[in-house]
């Protein structure tokens, strides 16, 4: 079992949930609350993910982050390196690739709030902000477990993205599911079994967390 590739597989799942519910929560929240006529077409680009194969977007975001792209020369400027297979680079092509599944349940929670609510909060003059974070947020609490812990195991296991824009570096950008690969190449079927294992006990465990807490909140209701 290669600790190293795991806890690094851990702390960029824990790192791109985190920023996942910064960046996720605002984008959903205008999705569901928009009235834009073309806001379909956002909807479309968060989706392209889920049908992308994982090489054409990690080739693209490679292209983004790479030395000739505006970004990678700016970024390349201040550090003396691009972004391309960095562990920063992992994180920008984890959150590209792993946006759907947490934006998606995040808006689906959101668009189930009952409108007499929001209605009955902007009449006792709440501001839409405040209404948010005090009916929209404890309403959703189902939504944001899951699209967190959705995301958190979408980027346990992803490989072609991080194989594309980080390489196989040791230590940096060598994730879990590459050292499998890695293992599976070399014959050492065992030692893959292994780590295999702990990634599906690791994402049974995830998901059943997610079903549980979904369940008690259902049952006790909204955050108080």
């Amino acid at each position: 079992m290669n600790w190293e590739a795991f806890w690094l597989t851990v702390r960029l799942a824990v790192i791109v949930s985190a920023l996942l519910m910064a960046i996720g929560i605002p984008i959903a929240y205008w999705l569901t609350y928009s009235r834009w006529r073309w806001k379909f077409l956002v909807e479309a680009v968060i989706a392209l993910p889920i049908v992308l194969p994982p090489t054409v977007l990690g080739f693209y975001v490679l292209m983004a982050l790479g030395s000739r792209s505006p970004l990678g020369r700016w970024w390349e400027s201040l550090t003396g390196h691009t972004l391309a297979f960095t562990f920063e680079g992992l994180v920008i092509g984890s959150l590209i690739y792993s946006l759907p599944f947490a934006v998606q349940p995040f808006a689906a929670s959101f668009s189930a709030v009952d409108a007499k609510l929001l209605r009955a909060s902007a009449s006792l003059g709440q501001s839409p902000l405040r209404t948010f974070h005090r009916v929209v947020l404890p309403l959703s609490k189902a939504g944001l477990v899951t699209g967190f812990a959705l995301s958190f195991a979408h980027t346990l296991g992803e490989f072609g993205v991080v194989l594309m824009v980080g390489g196989n570096i040791p230590g940096v950008t060598r994730t879990i599911s590459i050292d499998i690969y890695d293992q599976v190449q070399a014959g050492n079927y065992s030692a893959a079994n292994h780590t295999a294992l702990v990634l599906l006990i690791v994402s049974f465990v995830v998901l059943s967390a997610v079903y549980g807490l979904n369940r008690r909140a259902l049952a006790v209701g909204p955050w108080k």
